[in-house]
């Protein structure tokens, strides 16, 4: 019998790399996403090109109330589930207007604990499964850039953790994934440095990895790791006088 992946993000880059790089592997997929009647041709690629079973969902990150009927009524449990829902938002703006700050937070962070909550319960009760959230390496120190989205991604990188010790006695594995800069539609607009760069398949050939290697953390690039090592060094009084 064929395992299943749930995708929490259908349409983010990430999210499709990864589901077509499971569905190679013969893991039935289902896309979950706001608006989903627009999935049909994402859904029919996947059953197309790898010969499997492929559905559709309506998922809504924000709409927290509405998620434990949502996983209750998806056409199978899922084996693994991969949050990859995420929204870059603009600092700036976020500064000003709480309504654009929270948009950030919600997609990047309170959505994610609301259903990996309830995800994380059924799994226990079923004593397996695998969960995968998409951080970044922006969560772990906190800069002017993008503070906003970067505390959001510190969230979820503490909240995985917890979730990961809590479950380290059951089946069940969590798994963090700590991308860096990825090619993708949220940063097309940014002149990114291309040796730091990942493709969304790149990042999807990592966390499949980490499932296979059952690993905890993973960054899309092993040089991030370092960098991000250098970041966290540099003391305070130095730090703040940067343009980070």
């Amino acid at each position: 019998m064929a395992k299943t992946l749930l995708l929490l993000g259908g349409r983010s880059d990430i999210g499709k790399a990864c589901a077509h790089r499971f569905a190679a592997a013969g893991f039935d997929i289902i896309l979950a996403a706001r608006g989903s009647d627009d999935l049909d041709i994402a859904v029919g690629d996947l059953e197309i090109r790898h010969g499997v079973k492929a559905y559709k969902a309506e998922f809504e990150a924000a709409a927290y109330e509405t998620h434990a009927e949502f996983y209750e009524s998806l056409p199978a449990k899922p084996d693994v589930v991969l949050y990859s829902i995420g929204s870059l938002g603009n600092q700036k703006v976020s500064e000003e207007n709480w309504t654009e700050a929270e948009k950030v937070i919600s997609s990047n962070y309170t959505g994610a604990v609301s259903i990996l909550s309830v995800v994380a319960n059924d799994m226990a009760n079923r004593n397996e499964g695998t969960i995968i959230g998409i951080s970044s390496v922006a969560g772990e120190r906190g800069r002017m850039s993008n503070y906003i989205y970067g505390s959001a991604k510190a969230g979820l990188t503490t909240f995985l953790a917890g979730l990961r010790h809590r479950l380290a006695s059951t089946n069940v594995r969590v798994i963090t994934v700590k991308p860096g800069f990825v090619a993708t539609k949220m940063t097309a607009d940014m002149d990114l440095p291309k040796i730091l760069t990942a493709s969304p398949e790149h990042v999807a050939e990592a966390v499949f990895s980490a499932y296979r290697r059952k690993k905890s953390t993973v960054y899309s690039l092993g040089i991030w790791r370092q960098i991000m090592f250098a970041v966290r060094l540099v003391p305070e009084k130095l730090f703040v006088r940067t343009k980070l």
